[in-house]
């Protein structure tokens, strides 16, 4: 038995036939905050091209820059690449992701992998032979 989602308590078709007014009282405060002081124009722009690419009229892979998007119960479905600093990374929209912001699933820093040293790693190993 797979288990429906529901955020809040309200199931994902539910959410979605909600008017935004209703659905930002679901959300935490700081979310709630920063849509009901608006949304902007470029944030309504990209929501435009994801109700686009969810009806199959945008052919395009979606591209953003913006992090700070919410992710709202119409945009699920659709795969965004989202800006990471160095590369635009493919975020897949979920259900479980309503709520959130898409910055959250694009990771921004690299693991650091610290090798050997090198020469001038310390005083000493500007006098040590190379081979």
């Amino acid at each position: 038995m797979v288990k429906k989602f529901e955020y809040r308590g309200k199931p994902a078709e539910e959410l979605e036939s909600m008017p935004l007014d209703s659905l930002f009282r679901l959300f935490n405060s700081r979310q709630r905050r920063s849509l009901t002081r608006g949304i902007t124009d470029g944030k309504r722009k990209l929501i435009r091209e994801i109700k686009d690419a969810r009806a199959g009229k945008e052919g395009n892979p979606i591209k953003t820059h913006l992090r700070d998007l919410i992710v709202l119960p119409s945009m699920t479905g659709v795969t965004v690449n989202v800006f990471s600093g160095k590369e635009f990374r493919p975020v897949e929209i979920t259900t479980e992701m309503i709520g959130h912001y898409l910055g959250e699933y694009v990771i921004t820093n690299k693991r650091v992998s610290h090798g050997a040293p090198g020469v001038g790693a310390s005083r000493s190993s500007l006098y040590v032979p190379l081979k």
